[in-house]
Order: structure tokens, then sequence, then C-alpha cells
């Protein structure tokens, strides 16, 4: 909670030392009572008279942080409500989590339809291109989206601090104290401000879930200390077009601003899809279908690959990627600006509601950003679906892992891999040599993708690759075989014959490349290297034993540095140096090999599921 002067009227983040309702526009003086209710739960937290022209409330220092709303009577519908948020104070506790109410968007609606009042219409001539917090309504509309989440946790937990998404703009040190920031419901109006700042809280480790949709679609201003909101909705028509184009106050995705909302949140309203006016109720009908079960955002659900859940959750609008499907996974294009690191997991196929307004689909997903990680649920409705088991799951699943703080790294689910015996990652590829003597590929996206055939790979064992810019010998793809022998073929995907160069050591069962040289893990858990270039005159390569049995049982090598799992399942690292020793990183104890692609650690349990994580320890998109 900010101690700077505010005024919460209509709508608005409130001070602790006081707040004003300008409740006068439409009723004159105040003659009566005001009761004051905690819009969460219901209770009410006071009552009292007022007379004259302004109510003014001292905020108690016990009031929880939350939503509230005071009721005027005698008085006339919406005209004699104020809504406000109390966030916490300066010197309280804070929770990790903080949920942020659209205020903005609950003003835009606010008298549509009423020329030079509302901002709706959206193409009515006679609408509003600005309008002020500081008269009656702008409260919720009457379905309530962000209800049923607010409801729900307050019930269930975890914890969290309200804010009114105007802070996020008004205040620069708004997110500083949490791990995470709850978009919940129809927050449709964001300014530039908002948007810088967001992005570089998940940018800089901090998480974003949102449980809403249509997010971040029109840019506005906020003039007069924030108590004026803008909106042109015509690049012709805002004077901020020649001043300072990106400001213009459009869509996000349209010209001259041409920044996308799905950079920010992963999806779009523009390839989402929307029920309107009587057809409202057509939502109701709908449900997601799972695509990527195994994905830590389904844990505990018993959901598998195909199953439909959360049905009358997708709300009246909902969000969405550009799609393709191979071999009937969805995946993310990144056509539409959405980022390529994107993980797909539940789909509705929405497009026959292009008979009730916008046609398109629905994606629920989650993808990394820098050092966060973005949640996104793809319906403004998905509030109202909490009542389903499977959904409140996944919610506190989003919540609990996304709200934590900083832990050691993670493995993440990337897909099937089944029958994989070593797995290898180049470029934009991992490859993986298969038990019935074939190579599979995949794309290394998170997207939930099957392995396609990329040629034989018969008896091999192990795979390696090299970091791209390298010197000690061309880049390929290395593999040791069941005879012995030292292999390579090109790194790519198109099938390929493989080279025989030489030997490995006998039982070579790992395979690692770094630094310009060849590391072997024998049976005995022994490490061998030797010089990834051949000799000049064309004799075997000389293998050396590098260090002792170590009950090693895998071993890949990353950025320059060797990694293996010991025979307790840890995951351990050291520089390629002799004088280096075995460091602990974390737990590996049921992945049972390594792989190494861009940075990142892979890895296969032993269900056949394809696993990643950083070589980071405290690298807050471990959680994603």
């Amino acid at each position: 909670m900010t101690r700077r002067p505010a005024r919460a009227s209509a709508s608005g983040s409130a001070d602790r030392a006081a707040v004003t309702a300008a409740v006068t526009a439409a009723e004159g003086q105040l003659v009566g009572r005001v009761t004051v209710r905690d819009a969460v739960d219901g209770r009410t937290v006071h009552r009292s008279a007022v007379t004259g022209g302004s109510w003014v409330l001292d905020v108690p220092r016990h009031w929880r942080s939350s939503l509230y709303r005071a009721v005027f009577r005698p008085g006339r519908g919406e005209a004699s409500e104020v809504w406000f948020v109390v966030r916490p104070a300066e010197d309280a506790p804070r929770a990790r989590v903080l949920l942020s109410v659209p205020f903005a968007t609950w003003q835009a609606y606010n008298r549509s339809g009423v020329p030079g009042e509302g901002l709706y219409w959206t193409e009515d001539p006679a609408r509003a291109a600005r309008v002020s917090f500081d008269r009656p309504g702008g409260g919720p509309p009457p379905e309530r989206w962000e209800e049923g989440l607010m409801r729900w946790l307050r019930a269930h937990g975890p914890d969290v601090d309200y804010c009114s998404n105007l802070d996020l703009h008004l205040d620069p040190r708004a997110l500083l104290p949490y791990r995470l920031l709850v978009v919940n419901g129809h927050d449709e109006y964001w300014t530039w401000e908002m948007r810088d700042r967001v992005e570089g809280f998940v940018r800089a480790g901090g998480n974003l879930a949102v449980f809403g949709a249509n997010t971040a679609w029109w840019q506005m201003r906020l003039e007069d200390e924030g108590r004026t909101m803008v909106c042109y909705r015509d690049a012709a028509a805002d004077p901020m077009a020649q001043l300072a184009p990106e400001l213009t106050t459009v869509e996000w995705s349209s010209d001259p601003v041409n920044r996308p909302e799905n950079s920010l949140t992963g999806l779009s309203f523009r390839t989402g899809a929307g029920c309107w006016g009587p057809s409202m109720e057509r939502m109701r009908l709908e449900a997601y279908t799972v695509a990527f079960a195994a994905h830590w955002v389904f844990e505990g659900t018993g959901l598998a690959d195909g199953d439909t859940f959360a049905r009358g959750g997708l709300g009246y609008e909902t969000d969405a990627a550009d799609l393709e499907f191979t071999d009937g996974v969805p995946t993310a294009t990144g056509r539409d600006g959405t980022p390529a690191s994107l993980a797909v997991l539940a789909t509705a196929d929405l497009r026959h509601w292009q008979h009730y307004g916008q046609g398109g689909w629905a994606v629920l997903g989650v993808f990394e950003s820098g050092a966060g990680t973005v949640f996104n649920a793809g319906t403004v409705n998905w509030g109202a679906a909490l009542g389903d088991p499977v959904v409140a799951r996944i919610t506190r699943n989003v919540l609990t892992r996304l709200s934590a703080p900083a832990a050691p790294g993670r493995w993440t689910a990337l897909g099937s891999a089944h029958g994989a015996l070593a797995l290898a990652g180049t470029g934009p590829w991992i490859f993986a040599a298969l038990a019935d003597g074939t190579l599979g590929v995949r794309s290394a996206d998170a997207h939930n993708r099957r392995l396609q055939p990329a040629g034989p790979a018969p008896d091999v064992v192990a795979l390696a690759a090299p970091r791209e810019a390298t010197v000690g010998g061309p880049l390929a793809l290395y593999a040791a075989d069941r005879h012995g022998r030292l292999l390579a073929r090109p790194p790519f995907p198109e099938a390929a014959d493989w080279q025989v160069l030489d030997r490995c050591p006998t039982g070579t069962r790992a395979l690692a490349v770094c630094d310009g040289r060849l590391y072997a893990l024998d049976h005995d858990g022994a490490l061998w290297t030797a010089p990834q270039s051949p000799r000049p005159d064309g004799s075997p390569r000389t293998w050396l034993r590098f260090a002792p049995p170590a009950a090693l049982r895998a071993l890949t090598a990353v950025n320059g540095r060797l990694y293996a799992i010991d025979g307790q399942g840890t995951l351990l690292h050291r520089l390629p140096e002799q004088s280096s020793s075995w460091q602990e990183l974390g737990p590996a104890r049921d992945v049972l090999t390594l792989g190494g692609q861009a940075g990142r650690l892979l890895g296969l349990d032993p269900e056949g599921t394809l696993l990643r994580r950083s070589v980071l320890n405290s690298k807050v998109s471990d959680q994603s």
C-alpha cells in the first residue's frame, strides 16, 4: 500500500490513510448511509451515516488487502456503488502472489452506448475518447468474470495481495515484493508503462499467471495522475500518433504500435473466439481437450492426452495462438508473435463460433520469458469452472509452482520418447537412438512433439554433439555402438549414413564432446578422453583414462562443462580439467540418460518421457 495521496472514487486503489468517493455526479448531495463490504467474501466491515458532497473513509490498518464495495442508500443502482482495492501497508508482511483487479476494463464499459460518456461502442462515432474514474459506475459487469477466482482463492488459498491494475502503471515498485502476478478475468486495457513493468518483472525472474482472456487487447493512456483514461481506438484521431506513435491508443498488435500482446501473454484474441449477446450461453457447452498430459500443469489431475475438462469454463471470449497440427499434436507456429517457447497444453476448437460472434480457438499454455514463466488459461471464464476438481487442481499447480521461492532446478516434461536409449541435442534438434535400431529426431521446442524417423542407428548406445562453435573437429552427431565403434553423421534431421571413425573404450555407455575432446563413460563408471579431431595420419585416436571409476551412470556436456549422474541419482558437474572435481547440482533420481541442447540438460525417465532442465540451480525458469 502506498502512502502517497490518492483517491479511489468509482474505481481504483485505496490509500490506507483515506478513501474519497466522488459519487455526487448523479446523486447530488449525499444523505443516507453507506455500507462497505469485502467484495470477495461478503463480510460487512463498515457502516456509517453520510451527508454532504463527498464521503471520506479512513481505512483501518487491520483491513486485509482485498477488493471492497461501498454501497450508498438511498441510491440508484450502480451510481450508488464505489469499488476499490486496499493494498497492504508498506510495513506489513506480503503474500507471494499479487492479484490485479481490472478497473480500467470496468471503466471502459461504464455507460456503454451513451454518446460522449462511454468508450463503447468501439466504432460508434459518438463514443468518448477519454473518460474519468471520478464518476459513478465503473464496477464489474453483471457476469463478474473476476469473482470466481477471487472467491476460490479466499476459500482455498494461497493468500494473495490485491492491487488495481492502475497501480501497475502508477507505482513502479508495485511488483517488487512478489513472486507471481495474477491477471484475472477480463483485463483488456493496458498502458505502455504497465506492459514494460510486467514484462520486466517476468524477464527478471518473476512469474505471470493469466486466468483470463482478451488480455492486453487495447492500449490506453492515463492522464490527470491516473484519474482519466484515454482510448481513441483510431490512430487517425489520436494526436499521439504524430508525437509518439508507439503510444497510440489502438490494439497492441495494430499499426503504428506493432507490439503484439502475445509476446507478453503467449496468447491473443486475434486467433481466439467470442460469442456475444443472445449467443453467450453457448460458452457453457464447450470444453478443453488435453494436448500434453505429462506436463506439470496437469500433475495430479489423472488426465490423459485427448481427455476433456473445464466444460463451462470457456467464457465468451478466449485467447489462442496460431496453431498447426502434426500427428494430431497442436503446436504454435510463432507467425502471430507467440513466443517459440510456448508449450500448448490444451486446446478447444471454437471455429464454429463464427455463427455467434468470432470463430477461432482457445489455448491453454505456458512458456519461458527471460528468467520467468508465463502461464495462460486462455479463457475469460476460468473462475466459473473452479468447482471442477480438475480445474481446481490445475489452478493450484500453477499458483503453487509459480509463487514458490527460487528452488533447485526441476525437470520438465517435453513429450514422449519411448524406446530411447541415448539423447543428444544440436542446433534446434533433439536426437534419440531408439531400441529398434533407428534414429529419432524432434524439434527442441517445448511442444509435446513426437520423434520422427531420421534414419538408421543400429546398435547405437550413446550419442553426443559438440557446441555449435567447435574447433576440435567437424560439427557432427557422434555415437558409440555395442561393438565399440565410434561413429559420426551430419547433425541434420534428414536420413544419413553413419561413418565409422575408429574405436571407443571397451564398454562405452555414454559420450560427451567438450572443449575439442571426446569423453566416454564405461560400464565401470570410469571416464575416458580422446581428441575430437582425427589424427593427421588416419591412425586411431588414443583414449586415456580421465577419471577413475566413480559409480557414474550417465554423461553429457553443456557449454564447456561435463555433467553426470551418479549411482545415488545425484546430478553432478565439473570442468573438463584433471584438477577439477565433481560437484553436486541437484536430484536426478529417475533420470536414466543425459543429453545437452542449447544450454540445457536433457533426460529420459523410466516411462520414456523426455525431460529438460536448466544447468542453473537458482534459475526461476526451472519452474516451467
